[in-house]
């Protein structure tokens, strides 16, 4: 990717009108100005040390904002082919033409990228309104199999007074935060040094409720590359709530210029009547006030309030917190050896199914409202 001072430049006729398209390879610092951490100079520096290869890009739309960068993560797979992942972004959003302007990104894109990629992901940051994501037949834009990112969110919204955003919440959040302070629930700004007893908390948490989580090395990973990081980085702290010396639940939050996020959460199946994890979640929303952040990203519900769904219970813990369900439109593909993708995209569609869909569903019971879940930040 060195080697190219500018990929190729898109200027086709798009939907009525022409677009034109400036995709050149930049340093990655230039990406620690992206309001979004994944696009962020600091997440390619840390998915790096994960099996992924930055790629950083500015990319210019005529007659639309000078430039915005781009973040595209690489990775070989089986040691055929390479799949090429932008984790949500990009944040620039035509508004209008959305299919045939990420068709033509990718194009531009293609010759930066290494000649065995099979396909270009997007996990696109924007609101799910307005026009949908769908190019032009020849395009061959599809959605994906399966979702990477969550669509769908929560945010709290903190820029208001503490008294307000608490106010804002339902009745029983307020009731479960102050019950567990009124039962010596204490939450612990912990350091990296503590992050083998959240993690063994996680383990319990991925076999009771069926998750699949990383290894150590990996949330350990998040705290050194942003501890050593040269750039613009987070601040990634550990939240642990204790009551009476024993550890009941564990949070990892971040905090990215004026956006704060959970990313991480671990529960013990012990005293869960004390209601840790809505300590947790209230500290952390007092932490980003302090922080100047003013939204709280509490990181992916389920789309609706089904009762069926296998994380039903987590949508009404979050929703507690805030009525504001954040829906994105999602994961999708554009393939650049058709043939193949066809025989990956089968195969991907199975996978999650079994471990999504399935697997969930066999063996898990009804989640508990204050039941936490592993974040999908990875």
């Amino acid at each position: 990717m060195r080697g190219h001072s500018r990929c190729h430049d898109e200027s086709r006729e798009g939907q009525g009108k022409v677009i034109e398209l400036a995709v050149r390879p930049v340093d990655l610092s230039a990406l620690d100005e992206n309001v979004e951490l994944l696009q962020s100079g600091f997440w390619g520096r840390f998915k790096a040390s994960h099996g992924w290869q930055p790629h950083s890009f500015s990319v210019s739309l005529a007659g639309g904002p000078e430039c915005s960068p781009l973040l595209v993560l690489t990775r070989r797979l089986a040691r055929f082919f390479t799949i090429a992942y932008v984790p949500f972004g990009p944040a620039l959003d035509p508004g209008a033409g959305r299919g045939d302007f990420l068709f033509h990104l990718g194009q531009s894109l293609k010759t930066c990228l290494p000649s065995s990629t099979l396909l270009l992901r997007f996990d696109l940051p924007w609101e799910k309104i307005g026009e949908p994501p769908v190019a032009a037949a020849r395009s061959r834009l599809v959605k994906a199999a399966s979702d990477m990112q969550p669509p769908d969110t929560v945010i709290v919204d903190v820029a208001p007074s503490l008294d307000d955003v608490l106010s804002a919440m339902k009745s029983k959040t307020r009731y479960n935060i102050r019950l567990a302070a009124k039962k010596g629930v204490e939450v612990r700004d912990a350091g990296i040094a503590d992050l083998g007893k959240w993690y063994a908390l996680y383990e319990e948490t991925s076999r009771r409720d069926r998750i699949s989580i990383h290894s150590f090395a990996y949330y350990r990973g998040l705290f050194e590359t942003a501890a050593a990081y040269p750039g613009a980085r987070p601040v990634v702290r550990l939240l642990l709530a204790y009551h009476e010396g024993d550890l009941l639940a564990g949070n990892v939050v971040v905090f990215w210029k004026t956006r704060a996020a959970y990313l991480y959460g671990a529960s013990s199946g012990e005293k869960r009547n004390l209601m840790p994890t809505y300590a947790l979640q209230w500290e952390a929303i007092r932490m980003a006030k302090d922080a100047g952040c003013t939204s709280y990203d509490l990181y992916g519900v389920p789309p609706r309030p089904d009762p069926d769904h296998p994380m039903f219970g987590l949508y009404q813990f979050k929703t507690g917190f805030s009525e504001r369900v954040l829906e994105r439109w999602g994961t999708w593909d554009l393939p650049f050896k058709p043939g193949l993708y066809a025989g990956y995209r089968g195969a991907e569609a199975i996978r999650m199914f079994y471990f999504r869909g399935l697997k969930k569903r066999m063996h898990s019971r009804p989640a508990a409202a204050d039941a936490p879940k592993a974040g999908a930040a990875g």
